[in-house]
């Protein structure tokens, strides 16, 4: 049986921005999300545990991205999540360096 038309994407733009926030934006969330726990947390359990939370969790994003009505609504949101992470890691780096200068 084929999808209702209504609740498909009409706009080739908001089809691969769906796209990119799945693939990319999901994947810098991800990767941005776990390099800030291991640097506040101990770095080689984070990361380890990364290989196998990474994914499920990149995976969970990516199906988010395609859920939403705006995609770029959710561009916004994964590049703010991700710059959030990222001011966690530049911090946590600043207070707690792994190698001690």
């Amino acid at each position: 049986m084929p999808a209702n038309k209504k609740y498909l994407t009409t706009s080739p733009w908001e089809r691969i921005a769906k796209i990119t926030a799945g693939f990319i934006g999901g994947y810098m969330v991800s990767v941005s999300f776990h390099l800030a726990l291991a640097v506040w947390l101990n770095h080689v359990n984070v990361i380890i545990t990364m290989t196998y939370n990474g994914f499920i969790l990149w995976a969970v994003l990516m199906i988010l991205a395609f859920l939403a009505k705006n995609p770029w609504k959710l561009w916004g949101l994964y590049l703010l999540l991700t710059a959030v992470f990222y001011a966690a890691l530049y911090f946590g780096k600043l207070y707690h360096p792994i190698i001690p200068s």
